[in-house]
C-alpha cells in the first residue's frame, strides 16, 4: 500500500536528516564534542580511585581527535546510507519489488547507526571507558534513544507490506 510505503520512506528520510544534523554540528561545533571525548577517553571524570583507568585510559590528544573523527565518520557514514535508503525507497514507490530491495540500504544504515550510537557511546565509552560512572560526561542515555529509534524504525521497514486488493 502507497500509505505505508510512503510512510516508511518517511521515516527512514528522517532518520537521514538526524544522523546529517548530528554529524554536521559536530563539525560546526568540533570543540563541544571534543571536550566530550576527550574527557571520556582520558577517564577523568570516573569514580575516584577507579583501577580500570590506569589500564584503559587515553591522554594522547591525537588518539582523542582519532576517535572524535571515527565518530563523525561514523555519523556521516549513517546520514549517506540513511539518504541513499531514502532516495532509492522513494524511487520504488509504486514498485513492490523495487521497493523492497531498497529497503536492505535502510537496514545497511541501521547497522551503521547502531555501530555508531551502541557500540561506540554503550560499549566502547560507556563500558570500556567507564563514561556511566561520570555525571557530566555521560552519553548513553541519548545513544540509547538514538539507536532505539533507529531500531524501532528499521523494524517497521523491514515488514512487508501488505498486498493491495485487487
Amino acid at each position: 500500500m502507497l500509505a505505508i510505503r510512503l510512510t516508511k520512506t518517511f521515516m527512514v528520510a528522517a532518520l537521514a536528516a538526524f544522523a546529517g544534523l548530528v554529524t554536521i554540528g559536530n563539525l560546526v561545533d568540533y570543540g563541544s564534542n571534543y571536550a566530550f571525548v576527550q574527557h571520556v577517553l582520558s577517564m577523568d571524570d570516573t569514580f575516584p580511585g577507579n583501577a580500570l583507568a590506569a589500564a584503559r585510559a587515553i591522554t594522547d590528544p591525537r588518539l582523542w581527535q582519532l576517535g572524535y573523527g571515527l565518530i563523525i565518520a561514523g555519523e556521516g557514514l549513517t546520514a549517506l546510507l540513511f539518504t541513499i535508503a531514502a532516495a532509492a525507497m522513494l524511487a520504488g514507490l509504486r514498485d513492490g519489488r523495487r521497493f523492497a530491495r531498497a529497503k536492505a540500504w535502510a537496514v545497511v544504515a541501521a547497522g551503521a547507526g547502531f555501530a555508531v550510537w551502541f557500540l561506540g557511546f554503550m560499549v566502547v565509552g560507556g563500558e570500556y571507558f567507564a563514561m556511566w560512572q561520570s555525571h557530566t560526561w555521560n552519553g548513553q542515555e541519548p545513544a540509547f534513544r538514538f539507536y532505539m529509534t533507529m531500531l524501532a524504525v528499521i523494524i517497521f521497514v523491514s515488514q512487508a507490506e501488505p498486498v493491495e486488493p485487487g
